[in-house]
């Protein structure tokens, strides 16, 4: 089914070439011909290349994001031999341009210098004067057109689902103008396209095809003699992606309401396929195919909000107190940290001779893991941090894939950082001390995330240790669906975490969204486990914040994971408690609205009257 599209186009677009390129001339020799390149007024063949469909691009349920469709054009069909004079050029072209006129309400639009130096250059192939004409009037044209017109049928990309996935998509280019030079062999009858961004420009050569060959002859008075097409074009594979349509419209629909600048993540832990990788604001494809007008392009140029940049892999952000659950993971796996063990959580304290302070100015008395992480206690994780060290934190951050490329098949994504002692000595002069220890630990200083980043390392947590690489491709495809090449889930790493570790971070994230800082994320019948981050990044003058929501849903049997980034403007201090988390919220509710609440036992009942007294953190925290 994937392929019917382009199947169909490259047959209606054969049966159109052999009466687009020129006027009907005498069937071809079936015999291969061999191009000579003589005067006009000796025999001649010339061979010019069909470019192929470009093949479709779908979501993971075969949804379509990128096809190809037959585009008709109008132009001028010279007579051969080629003997006019300028001036019976330019009163021939006027004159087709006049009947043209009659049969669209395209613009008619060409020079006379373009026409002349096309014919004396390139007679032999038609000269378009009106562009990508409508269905009806192509209808109305098709056996009305006088001698000296044509419709010319070519291949034009189009994307069905609009702006749906834009940055990740991609969008074509003509790889050159139209050519003004002498005609040569193997020339393309019409300018080719070539992937520019995203998806299209990764798979470009999967996506291109083979082109074919149409044969042109003359005889030596110039007269056409023949034409055929001796090798028809093969359209090119199909890439099935990763991405789920509707999940990637309902998350781009919430960004854009809940967000001027942010992205949203979302992927199955247990494969590391990418479903939904949402930036805004974002672009549509439509406007740069065959090529973006200048009034357009200084649009998305200008706009302050960078559309073009697609946040969600290729911008890289501090991780704030998201990272405080990897400290949690650094710590029970090194045994340096144990569940029942506190911290006092004072508003400040002081480290080396600088005082690093809490988002809440009042102390919250002693706290182990799962409280602190749920009041996201910065004092607490700064004593965590020291007692931890700066290399387990760092080898640990790097084991779940945090500050390295993903490795997703997507051009330009963020490397991220997270700071070594090299880094450190490279960029400060000096290796990692107490005061660098203390900001890695609430996921501030030097430490840069991606929310791909951010979203394969949930991944990991929620499936209990093995760090699958981040797969937007499920597969490559012939127009039969014969499957050509398969991506099937990669790990890059396995680290088997113990049950001490998966018990804390469970029950302590599930805290985070139940009784603390991530309450918007909350569902009645589906527990979420994630985590809230707040950071500050850039100039003084011109600081902006990073809000962050991550985790994963249900948090028992995970079956997403996800990181919600909320890009404030300069000045705009946002929190992940109250911006990042309903953009979850928002999602989740959507995806788990036919999930049946768990009955309660007697056991969470329990549970649930020991909460009572509890009260829920005010998301002003991060």
């Amino acid at each position: 089914m994937l392929g019917r599209l382009i199947f169909g186009t490259c047959v209606v677009l054969l049966t159109q070439i052999a009466s687009s390129v020129g006027q009907e001339g005498a069937a071809a020799n079936p015999t291969p011909l061999t191009p000579r390149w003589e005067t006009q007024r000796q025999a001649a063949t010339y061979a010019l290349a069909i470019p192929a469909p470009r093949g479709q691009i779908t979501d993971r349920n075969g949804i379509p994001l990128a096809q190809t469709r037959v585009s008709y054009d109008l132009c001028v069909v010279f007579p051969t031999p080629f003997d006019f004079t300028d001036q019976q050029i330019v009163n021939f072209v006027n004159q087709q341009a006049a009947s043209a006129r009659g049969f669209t309400t395209r613009p008619v639009a060409f020079s006379e210098e373009a026409a002349v130096q096309h014919y004396r250059n390139r007679g032999a192939i038609p000269f378009d004067i009106a562009m990508d004409l409508p269905d009806d009037e192509v209808a109305k044209a098709q056996g009305h057109l006088p001698a000296g017109l044509k419709l010319r049928a070519a291949y034009v990309r189009i994307y069905p689902q609009g702006s749906l996935a834009g940055q990740v998509v991609g969008y074509t280019g003509r790889t050159s103008r139209e050519s003004t030079r002498t005609l040569q062999n193997n020339e393309p009858l019409w300018p080719e396209s070539e992937g520019r961004e995203g998806i299209e420009q990764t798979f470009d050569d999967q996506l291109r095809g083979r082109p074919g060959q149409l044969n042109l002859t003359f005889d030596k008075d110039g007269n056409k003699t023949g034409e055929r097409i001796a090798v028809p074009p093969e359209p090119g594979y199909n890439v099935v992606t990763t991405l789920d349509a509707d999940m990637q419209r309902l998350a781009e629909k919430i960004l854009q309401k809940r967000a001027k600048r942010g992205a949203l993540v979302v992927m199955d832990p247990n494969s590391g396929e990418v479903l939904v990788l949402a930036s805004w604001p974002t672009i549509n494809p439509n406007d740069f195919v065959p090529t973006i007008s200048e009034e357009k392009f200084k649009k998305i140029a200008s706009d302050p909000n960078i559309p073009m940049l697609p946040r969600a892999y290729r911008s890289a952000y501090p991780a704030g107190s998201t990272f405080k659950v990897f400290v949690g993971v650094a710590g029970f796996e090194t045994h340096t940290i144990e569940p029942t063990e506190e911290f006092d959580c004072p508003s400040s304290l002081e480290i080396g001779n600088i005082v690093f302070r809490n988002w809440k100015k009042t102390d919250s008395g002693e706290l182990d893991f799962r409280q602190a992480l749920a009041q996201s206690c910065n004092t607490w994780f700064y004593q965590a941090g020291q007692k931890i060290g700066s290399r387990a934190l760092v080898n640990w951050a790097k084991r779940f894939g945090l500050g390295a490329k993903t490795g997703i098949l997507l051009n330009g994504e963020a490397d991220g950082r997270i700071p070594t002692d090299e880094y450190m000595e490279q960029t400060y002069h000096r290796r990692i001390l107490g005061g660098d220890l203390a900001n890695l630990s609430i996921g501030q200083g030097d430490i840069l995330i991606s929310p791909l980043q951010m979203a394969q390392a949930m991944c990991a947590l929620a499936n209990g240790g093995t760090l699958y690489q981040a797969k937007i491709a499920r597969q490559v495809q012939t127009l039969n669906n014969e499957v050509v090449y398969a991506y099937s889930p990669r790990a890059k790493d396995v680290f088997k975490l113990g049950s001490v570790t998966m018990e804390q971070l469970r029950k302590a994230m599930t805290e985070v969204v139940s009784d603390g800082t991530g309450g918007a994320a909350e569902l009645k019948n589906v527990k979420v486990a994630g985590k809230t981050g707040t950071a500050q990044w850039g100039p003084k003058k011109k600081e902006r914040t990073a809000a962050w929501f991550a985790g994963f849903a249900p948090a028992d049997a995970p079956k997403y994971a996800f990181a919600a980034l909320y890009e404030g403007a300069p000045g705009e201090f946002a929190h992940g408690g109250t911006v990042a988390a309903p953009i979850v919220g928002d999602l989740l509710r959507e995806l788990f609205k036919e999930e049946v609440p768990p009955k309660k036992s007697s056991k969470d009942e329990d549970s649930n009257d020991s909460d009572d007294d509890s009260s829920r953190m005010d998301d002003q925290s991060n």
